[in-house]
This record gives structure tokens, C-alpha cells and sequence, in this order.
């Protein structure tokens, strides 16, 4: 099982778009899932949730998700404001490091900014850059030749809670001086990668579309169709990962051993108590009795 999340309706749209046989999950605290089988691959199934904008609400549901579901990995997908002129809009970033850039301390001479991190699982990282390099990924937005392949990027991305919209304000200056690597910055991927980390072994990786450039333009790249060109790349590319996804195996001698199941009474010898044992024993539990003189 594959879990992917996204925060808006025209991304969940976007992953949906390429599964087959959808049925309804719903969790017992009201959460919907959508959960089908990936399109010409039938054994891998996948369960797709909406998050909603949002740190908190990102990290709640990842949190949910992978306590509902066990999955192999998960993924965040969805749009992103790019910051790099070098980006175009549909071009697809995979978060090779996630900054919660929100993190700091306010001081009467600056903000003394205080980031969080997390990078990609390591396994889903070296998968993703094999998809990239085979280049088929991208064949189910159009047929061949009529369209230029995206461009995927492998870099870092910042994610709080703010929506950017501008090269000047104190949050693009911010992120300039003080997260200097990342390309790309959205609302959600800071919580769910906090939670895939607190979460343990799951393998987590986000991967966004850009959508605008984060510059005073939003509005129109939307209304000319950016965010559903971002959202259906950004699709594509990772369900093509969660196609070739790892699924968990358990490594080498770490089954848990059975707990022996004994039972315990009161032994009596000569009218003497020998032993008696109450309450739950765990592991190995060895008992010699002496022969009868």
C-alpha cells in the first residue's frame, strides 16, 4: 500500500485520474480516503487523502494515514510557487530536504531564524531519480510528440503557512537569506515530513508541481490553467514512483519471538510449598524440580 496526500481538490483530482477500481474509506474519526489500484498495475494499491492547506492539518492526517494504513511509503504531491527564474510552470520538484521555515527568535535587531529540516527517505530518493532517467513518466499526459516532457528537479524545498505571492515581502527575504537552497516553497510539506519522521520506518518524499513564481503572478497563472498543468505533472511523476515504490520488508531477525505461552499453579511436595508463580512471565522461563528423597 501506497499512501498519497495532497492538499487541494485539483491535486487530489490529479492522482486520481490515474486509478481504476475506487472504493470509499472512511476512517473511524470521519476522514475519507479514496483507495484503488494504480492503472496497469493492479497489485498496487493506493490510498489517496485530502489534507488541506495547512502545516497542522498535514501532519494530523500523514499521522493518520500511516496509523490507518501501514503503508510502504507515503507521498505528499500537489503545486508549489517556484522561486527560480530557471523554473518553468508545470516543471516538477521532488523535496530532496524539507525546511520548516517558520522557526525562530524575534529580537529588537532581527529574526534569528531557527529552521527545522528533514530529508527525503533515502530508498524512495534513489528509486525517484531512476524514474526521471527513463524519462516514460511523463507518457500519460499526451501522446508522444506533442508536448515537451517536464523538467524534474531534485532540490530542497521551504513550507509554512503563508502563502507567497511576492519577491519583496519579509517572508520572500527571509527565505533568501535564510534558505538559500530551496527552490520551491508550499503550505503543507514541513508537517507531513515531521510526522513521516515521528512515524518511523515509512519512507516519505514530496513531490510538487510549480505552479506560479511566487511573484506577484499568481493570479494569473491560475486563471491561464497553472495550477492544473502543476497538479497533473506532479501526478504523474509520483504515481510513477509509487508504481516501483519499495514495499516494506522486514529485515533479517527482526520477527518477534513468540511469548511462551505457560501456565502457572502452586506445586506441592511433602505438604511443603514448592513454588508458585502469579500474574504475566515473558521470554524464556526454565524450572528444574529436584528428584524426591
Amino acid at each position: 500500500m501506497i499512501v498519497i496526500l495532497t492538499a487541494l481538490a485539483v491535486e487530489q483530482e490529479a492522482v486520481l485520474a490515474h486509478l481504476v477500481d475506487v472504493r470509499e474509506h472512511r476512517h473511524t474519526q470521519g476522514t475519507f480516503f479514496d483507495v484503488g489500484a494504480l492503472a496497469g498495475h493492479p497489485g498496487r494499491q493506493v490510498a489517496v487523502g485530502v489534507t488541506g492547506q495547512g502545516t497542522l492539518a498535514a501532519a494530523t492526517l500523514t499521522e493518520r494515514a500511516v496509523a490507518e494504513f501501514s503503508p510502504a511509503a507515503v507521498l505528499f504531491v500537489g503545486v508549489a510557487g517556484g522561486l527560480r527564474e530557471w523554473l518553468e510552470i508545470g516543471d516538477v520538484v521532488v523535496g530532496t530536504k524539507v525546511y520548516a521555515y517558520h522557526g525562530g527568535k524575534s529580537t529588537d535587531e532581527a529574526f534569528l531564524a531557527r529552521p527545522q529540516a528533514w530529508a527525503i527517505s533515502h530508498e524512495l530518493e534513489q528509486v525517484a531519480r531512476r524514474v526521471q532517467r527513463a524519462r516514460k513518466w511523463h507518457e500519460p499526459l499526451a501522446p508522444p510528440g506533442e508536448a515537451q516532457a517536464p523538467e524534474v528537479y531534485f532540490e530542497a524545498i521551504a513550507a509554512g503557512d503563508v502563502v507567497l505571492d511576492s519577491r519583496a515581502s519579509s517572508v520572500a527575504h527571509a527565505l533568501h537569506h535564510n534558505y538559500n537552497d530551496a527552490v520551491a516553497v508550499e503550505m503543507e510539506s514541513a508537517g507531513f515530513a515531521a510526522a513521516g519522521h515521528l512515524a518511523g520506518r515509512v519512507a516519505t518524499a514530496t513531490v510538487r508541481g510549480i505552479s506560479d513564481h511566487a511573484d506577484g503572478s499568481k493570479s494569473v497563472t491560475d486563471r491561464r490553467g497553472g495550477q492544473q498543468r502543476a497538479a497533473r505533472n506532479a501526478a504523474a511523476f509520483a504515481v510513477a514512483l509509487a508504481a516501483v515504490a519499495p514495499e516494506r520488508t522486514r529485515t533479517a531477525g527482526s520477527r518477534a519471538k513468540p511469548v511462551p505461552s505457560v501456565s502457572f499453579g502452586t506445586f506441592t511436595q511433602n505438604a511443603g510449598t514448592v513454588g508458585q508463580q502469579n500474574g504475566v512471565n515473558t521470554g524464556d522461563f526454565h524450572m528444574n524440580l529436584g528428584e524426591k528423597r
